[in-house]
C-alpha cells in the first residue's frame, strides 16, 4: 500500500489555501456558517452520528462551521419522501442526499441551487469525485444542479449460502434452479441448524427496487437471471425491450411463486426493511441470500452473527442456472450518490461555506470522517498506513461495531482507490478461525456473471405503483398467474407499451444496445 497518510498530507495545501480565502467566524458561529446536512448513513443499523463526536468538533474548530447532521431513513422511498415533504414546506436543509428523479422534481420546483461554481472551490474533492461523467449525471441544459459522486462499488453483491447447513444435511452446493429449490426446501423443513425447531427458511429477501432492477427488485434478481430476464430492460441487440413483457418473465414469476407458495422464502420478505432483513440473517433465519460484500464481511457487520453462531459459515456461490443455461447475479450499472444544495442555502450565501466543508472532508478531515479519532479508533504505522494495531482499547477500533456511529458520513468521502479499499476492508478472523475479508469477497463477487443495466426513461407514479404492486401480488398469490396476460394488458393501457417505445427510441438514439449484455 502506498503511504496513505502522506497522500493525505500532500493534499492539505489545497485545503489550507481554500480555507484561508473564505470567511471563518471565529468570534461566534453566525447564521452563514451554520450548515444542516441530511445524509445517507453508512451503516443503517447503527445509531446516527453523535452531535458531540470528534468530527463535529473538528468542523467547528477548524472551519468555524456549526454542523448539524440528520440521517435519512434506510429505505430509498422513505428517504425521498422526507426530502419532498421538506420541499413542500420550504424547509429543505442546506445540503442533502437525493436521487436523480427527485433532483429533477426539485429543479422543476426551483428548490435547488446550481453548483457549477463550487467545483473550482473544491480542487482535491472535484479531482477525486466529480469527473466529467459525474457532472453530466446532474446537468440540465449545460448547468450542474447536484454533486454526484460514485455510489456503491460496482458488482459488490453476490449469492451467499450457509455452508454449515449444507454440511449438516449432507448437501452439495446447488447449481441449477432445481438444485436451489431442493436445498431451500431442505433448509426450510429438515432442521438445518439442529435446534429441533421449525424456525428456518431456504431464502431471505426484501423489496429493494432500483431503476435498473424494477419489479421485485435486486434481492430476487438471481432467480430472474436464471431465466434471462434480470433487470428492468434487456439491452442485448438480439432481444431488446422491457423484460416484464417477455414470456420468460412469466416463467421466472412461476418459479418465484412456487418458492413462496411452498414457504421456502422467509414470509416476511414482503414487509422487511433492509435493517430487518439483515437482522434476520444474523439471527439464523434463512440460509441463502443476495447480500453486499461489506454488509456481510466487515467485522462490525458480521459480529452479531458470529457471536450467535460461532460455528456458522457463509460462502459465496454462483447464481442459479436456469433451464436454458442462463445465469446472472443481477443488473449492474455505475450509480451516483447525489447531494443537492437548497435554493435557500444559496440565497443565504452558503455555497462557499458548504464547498469549504466538503473540501475539508476530502483533505484535512478525510481520516476523521473515514476512520474516526486517531489513537482511539485508528493508528498510523511507520509506513503511513491506517491500522488498528497499537490501539489502547482495540474494541474502539474503526473496524468494530462500537465505532460505527462515528463513521456515518464515510460515504461522503470514499472514492474507492485501491489504497482506500485496503484500509476500509481489513482482513480479520471469525470465532471459528475463518479468514474474513470484505475486499476478497468483493473481488470474488465481481468475478461472477452480471448483466449490464442501462438508464432508461422514467415512468409515471401510477404505472410504477401498478407494476410493482402487481408483481408483488403475483408472487404472494394474491393474484393468480393465470391472469398474467390480462395484467399485461392493463400495464400497457396505463402506459407500459408507450414506456417501452420511449425506451427503444432512447437506447437506439444513444447507441446503448450491446452484442453481449453480460459482464
Amino acid at each position: 500500500m502506498k503511504k496513505f497518510i502522506k497522500i493525505i498530507l500532500l493534499s492539505l495545501t489545497a485545503g489550507v489555501l481554500f480555507t484561508a480565502c473564505e470567511r471563518v467566524d471565529l468570534e461566534g458561529i453566525g447564521e452563514l456558517n451554520k450548515v444542516e446536512l441530511w445524509y445517507g448513513p453508512y451503516s443503517n443499523d447503527a445509531p446516527p452520528l453523535p452531535d458531540d463526536c470528534v468530527l463535529i468538533d473538528h468542523v467547528e474548530k477548524d472551519l468555524g462551521i456549526k454542523l448539524k447532521t440528520v440521517p435519512l431513513p434506510s429505505g430509498k422511498e422513505d428517504q425521498m419522501q422526507m426530502v419532498l415533504d421538506a420541499a413542500k414546506t420550504n424547509s429543505l436543509p442546506d445540503i442533502f442526499m437525493v436521487d436523480r428523479n427527485t433532483l429533477v422534481t426539485l429543479l422543476k420546483e426551483n428548490k435547488i441551487a446550481r453548483v457549477d461554481k463550487m467545483y473550482e472551490k473544491m480542487p482535491k474533492r472535484s479531482y477525486q469525485m466529480y469527473n466529467e461523467e459525474a457532472r453530466a449525471a446532474t446537468s440540465f441544459d449545460g448547468y450542474s444542479y447536484g454533486l454526484a459522486q460514485s455510489g456503491s462499488i460496482d458488482r459488490n453483491e453476490g449469492v451467499l449460502i450457509r455452508k454449515d447447513w449444507l454440511d449438516n444435511l449432507g448437501l452439495a452446493v446447488p447449481v441449477t434452479t432445481e438444485d436451489f429449490y431442493q436445498v431451500m426446501r431442505a433448509f426450510t423443513y429438515n432442521d438445518p441448524d439442529g435446534n429441533g425447531l421449525n424456525d428456518t427458511f431456504g431464502y431471505g429477501a426484501y423489496i429493494e427496487i432500483r431503476a435498473i432492477e424494477e419489479g421485485l427488485g435486486s434481492r430476487f434478481a438471481p432467480f430472474f437471471g436464471a431465466f434471462g430476464v434480470e433487470g428492468t430492460y434487456n439491452a442485448s441487440k438480439k432481444n431488446p425491450g422491457l423484460n416484464v413483457r417477455k414470456p420468460e418473465y412469466l416463467e421466472a414469476m412461476e418459479y418465484v411463486r412456487s418458492l413462496v407458495a411452498d414457504r421456502l422464502i422467509d414470509p416476511q420478505w414482503a414487509t422487511y426493511t433492509k435493517n430487518q432483513f439483515r437482522a434476520a440473517w444474523k439471527n439464523g433465519r434463512f440460509g441463502i441470500m443476495r447480500e453486499q460484500n461489506a454488509a456481510f464481511a466487515l467485522e462490525s457487520n458480521y459480529k452479531d452473527f458470529d457471536e450467535k453462531f460461532p460455528d456458522g459459515e457463509w460462502i459465496l456461490i454462483n447464481p442459479p442456472v436456469g433451464p436454458r443455461g442462463e445465469s446472472s447475479v443481477g443488473a449492474n450499472s455505475t450509480g451516483y450518490r447525489i447531494y443537492a444544495i437548497s435554493k435557500r442555502a444559496q440565497e443565504l450565501g452558503k455555497l462557499p461555506v458548504i464547498a469549504r466543508l466538503l473540501e475539508w472532508m476530502s483533505t484535512d478531515g478525510y481520516a476523521t470522517v473515514a476512520y474516526g479519532e486517531e489513537a482511539v479508533n485508528y493508528m498510523v504505522d511507520d509506513a503511513g498506513n491506517i491500522t488498528t494495531e497499537g490501539l489502547p482499547d482495540p474494541e474502539l477500533a474503526y473496524t468494530k461495531k462500537s465505532a460505527a456511529p462515528l463513521l456515518q458520513l464515510r460515504n461522503m468521502v470514499f472514492y474507492n482507490s485501491d489504497e482506500e479499499l485496503k484500509a476500509r476492508y481489513p482482513t480479520w478472523y471469525s470465532k471459528n478461525g475463518k479468514e474474513m475479508s470484505a475486499l476478497k469477497t468483493l473481488r470474488a463477487m465481481q468475478a461472477k456473471t452480471w448483466t449490464v443495466g442501462i438508464g432508461i426513461p422514467g415512468i409515471s407514479k401510477e404505472l410504477k405503483t401498478f407494476y410493482e404492486q402487481g408483481l408483488k401480488d403475483f408472487a404472494m398469490g394474491n393474484r393468480s398467474l393465470s391472469t398474467w396476460d390480462e395484467w399485461l394488458k392493463e400495464f400497457d393501457e396505463l402506459g407500459g407499451a408507450d414506456w417501452e417505445k420511449r425506451c427503444k427510441i432512447h437506447v437506439e438514439e444513444n447507441n446503448l444496445l450491446l452484442d453481449n449484455n453480460k459482464m
